[in-house]
């Protein structure tokens, strides 16, 4: 009798875990299956390409204004990483004197490397580039000063650190004067944080669009199934159960659009490619447009996602709830 009981509760059990396991499966067989239907009734509208061009367009442009700002940053870091700081030496200093303050400012932490260019080396690359060798030939002496090109370390390179190592620089004995040219560092660094700060306000006010866009088209679309969803709440359909279509429409609208953003960013870049290309062989310069990378593309698509899921929510939680049967 006990054997009978045990290998009924066993039974049991083991019924009860399938019947676990079946509604598990059956949650997620249900979800893909509206996520499809969505997808699926997404597609045989006509006017749904459109919105999610429109989608597409109103990502596009701060993508490709990230893109910009991107490569321009690359461009302008190898700017700050040439920066350097030209000290100019007392003159008839000894030449003891000169390789003391050499290994002496090379043992600096902010320092990465000093060259050293001395009179006589100035003064023939002078007479190179000014075309004046003849006339300085009659000089009776070299007025040029040895000079220490001073080369911070990449840590060192932006307009305050550059300015306070100047300072410091100046303050040796051997050193008559320094100079830095840092005010377009400054310039440069103010104009890439005011395109940050552009890229950051247009994106802020396209999502809101975004947002809206497709916060009013689920709201058309609950409105046409009016309908249909009195009838689904007449035969005992939850909230979450109508509402999940929707919410569904809203996902692929949002990743339908940053795919089709991310197509217009590369078409894009392809176009401008040929052009910039010219451009930088008149500077005898090479650099090739980097697009968006893949934890870049995936950040689009997950922020255009969401914006899609946060304006179908915004619609579907208000208006759903309101329709009741008659």
């Amino acid at each position: 009798m006990s054997i009978l009981f045990t290998g009924r509760s066993s039974q049991g059990a083991s019924q009860q875990k399938i019947s676990s396991l079946q509604k598990v499966l059956m949650f997620f067989v249900d979800h893909v299956r509206q996520a499809l239907a969505s997808l699926g009734e997404l597609w045989r509208a006509a006017d749904s390409m459109l919105t999610i061009a429109v989608l597409g367009l109103a990502i596009t442009l701060p993508s490709t204004l990230y893109v910009l700002v991107k490569n321009t940053e690359q461009i302008s870091s190898g700017w700050e990483q040439a920066a350097e700081i030209s000290l100019f030496l007392r003159q008839d200093l000894p030449a003891g004197d000169i390789q003391q303050l050499i290994r002496r400012i090379n043992a600096w932490p902010e320092v990465e490397q000093v060259v050293h260019i001395t009179a006589e080396q100035g003064l023939k690359d002078f007479q190179q580039r000014s075309g004046m060798g003849d006339a300085l030939k009659y000089l009776n002496k070299n007025p040029l000063p040895d000079v220490l090109l001073v080369m911070p370390t990449a840590r060192h390179t932006g307009p305050t650190a550059a300015a306070l190592l100047l300072d410091k620089l100046r303050n040796e004995r051997e050193v008559e004067f320094g100079k830095l040219d840092i005010d377009w560092l400054n310039r440069l660094h103010a104009a890439v944080e005011m395109a940050h700060d552009l890229v950051l306000m247009i994106a802020l006010l396209l999502f809101m669009a975004v947002v809206v866009i497709i916060g009013n088209t689920i709201r058309l679309n609950i409105l046409n199934k009016r309908s249909e969803i009195q009838i689904m709440k007449l035969v005992g359909a939850t909230d979450a159960f109508i509402q999940r279509p929707f919410l569904y429409t809203g996902f692929w609208y949002g990743l339908l659009g940053g795919l089709s953003a991310w197509f217009a960013v590369m078409l894009l870049l392809w176009w401008a490619e040929s052009s910039i290309a010219s451009l930088t062989e008149l500077y005898a310069h090479d650099f090739n447009l980097t697009g968006l990378q893949g934890n870049e593309l995936l950040t689009m698509l997950g922020l255009s996602i969401g914006l899609g899921l946060v304006g179908s929510m915004l619609s579907v939680y208000r208006h759903v709830k309101d329709i009741e049967p008659q």
